[in-house]
């Protein structure tokens, strides 16, 4: 079924306040023996963490001694930057995640599952959409499903692969014009006419279940969740070097963080690849805003609603990433300018008291961090060939044993996540070489041009990756 975007006045619009009954399920939870409060866990990963950051600073301090005080200056900001900061946070991760149990799932029978609204934004998706279709088929979610392809003035035959097939769910909205992907969610929010929405890459394919799984966490997790992002994993890391490292990063290092972000109430991005909100609130905060970021500001919006984002490391949709170094770093500066605009936009949220303050203030250092790095990389390689190690030694001493503590609590994590859904972990040798030793190598200098485009103003030329 196509609907054309001057038809939007005849669809009758979904209220504004919707009371949702089944969330009143979550205040049915059965009390847990040995609870630890969540309060607790976050003192005692902090104190560690504090007490190791500590230690290397002051370490690290000796180590400079010898320099003039006009240089001392520098390197302390350096120093701080690439060995002080990061261990602090490795560390922090790490013991989030040892003391971390995920909230078990209330159970629910099938009539309690609520109606949801998938809208998917495709341009030029002609090679990918008719097998992400297919993987919603394959759902078999309880309730009614309703689709909606917005077809952003795609020029491939993107239009015609959708009209070829006849689901019954499906609708399709056809822009005639590009407007970029923000818009193009906007424009099927305003269609939407169940009490939940998910959002859906074009080129991704969710795992059995998966809408499943992402709404009952939802409907098991605190009264005032009012979004779930879901897991995102590499669809297409055997198609070349950055995809087998991206793999990893997916794998390892954004998944660590959103489960880290989720056990301390702060989930700061529910990504637009995959994830589910509730339809009255998407209005109430306007939407997606036409940015490089368009799911970090609207997420961001939605905290400073005073609502809660949570995360379902186990509802799982795989989708495809940048195969080209060129098409990585454009997408990675993208991302860095959308938390500039997420400061820019939210910069409020700093200033509340609640625990999802401090992954706030956590990304506000990732500028400084990604700056030190870039700045600091030749010279500390340049210092340690000629026999001074202070630079090179602090990364080495502190940031190294901290980076493995933490890479093995989330390969372990992850791992045990991947037995439960009836994955394996696929060895990629190459990808995890590449990971450890290039990704930084490349990931933060383009990070920080993507902090300078924020921060300037400068436009990018699309928001679709």
């Amino acid at each position: 079924m196509s609907v054309n975007a001057r038809d939007w006045s005849r669809r009758r619009p979904f209220p504004v306040t919707v009371r949702l009954p089944f969330a009143a399920a979550n205040d049915s939870r059965v009390h847990r023996r040995h609870y630890v409060p969540v309060c607790l866990k976050f003192v005692l990963a902090l104190v560690l963490a504090l007490a190791w950051a500590v230690f290397a600073y002051a370490m690290a301090q000796h180590w400079m001694g010898e320099l003039t005080p006009g240089r001392q200056w520098t390197a302390h900001l350096l120093v701080i930057g690439v060995a002080v900061l990061p261990a602090f946070m490795h560390v922090f991760l790490a013991v989030g995640l040892l003391l971390d149990r995920r909230p078990p799932r209330s159970h629910f029978a099938d009539d309690d599952f609520p109606s949801i609204t998938i809208l998917i934004a495709a341009h030029n998706e002609q090679d990918s959409i008719l097998d992400t279709l297919a993987s919603i088929a394959a759902q078999r979610y309880p309730a009614r499903i309703e689709v909606m392809v917005i077809n952003d003035g795609s020029t491939d035959a993107t239009l015609e692969r959708l009209h070829s097939v006849s689901y019954p769910w499906l609708e399709v909205l056809d822009l005639q014009s590009a407007g970029g992907k923000a818009n193009a969610l906007n424009a099927g929010l305003r269609l939407a006419s169940c009490p939940l929405t998910v959002t859906l890459d074009a080129d991704a394919h969710l795992q059995p279940h998966a809408l499943r799984r992402l709404v009952t966490r939802y409907m098991s997790d605190p009264p005032n969740t009012v979004a779930v992002a879901g897991a995102v994993l590499v669809r297409n890391s055997r198609q070349s070097l950055v995809t087998r490292m991206q793999e990893w990063d997916y794998f390892q290092g954004i998944a660590a963080s959103k489960r880290l972000q989720s056990l301390f109430q702060g989930t700061l991005v529910a990504p637009g690849t995959f994830s589910l909100y509730r339809t009255d609130i998407l209005r109430v905060v306007g939407g997606w805003p036409s940015c490089a970021g368009e799911d970090t500001v609207l997420t961001w919006a939605i905290l400073q609603d005073h609502h809660r984002v949570g995360y379902c490391e186990d509802a799982i949709a795989f989708a495809r990433v940048p195969a080209s170094l060129a098409s990585f770093l454009q997408q990675r500066q993208q991302w860095a300018r959308g938390l500039i605009e997420a400061f820019k936009a939210q910069g409020s949220l700093l200033f509340r008291r609640r625990l999802s303050t401090f992954f706030i203030g956590w990304n506000l250092l990732f500028p400084y961090m990604d700056l030190a790095y870039t700045i600091a990389l030749i010279p500390a390689v340049l210092l340690a060939c000629t026999g001074v190690y202070w630079l090179a030694g602090a990364m080495l001493a502190f940031v190294l044993p901290a980076s493995l503590l933490a890479n093995l609590v989330v390969y372990a994590v992850q791992a045990r996540m991947f037995r439960s859904v009836g994955l394996t972990v696929r060895r990629n040798p190459f990808g995890l070489f590449g990971y450890a030793m290039l990704y930084g190598l490349v990931l933060k200098p383009a990070s920080v041009m993507g902090y300078l485009s924020g921060l300037l103003g400068w436009r990018p030329r699309d928001y679709w990756r």
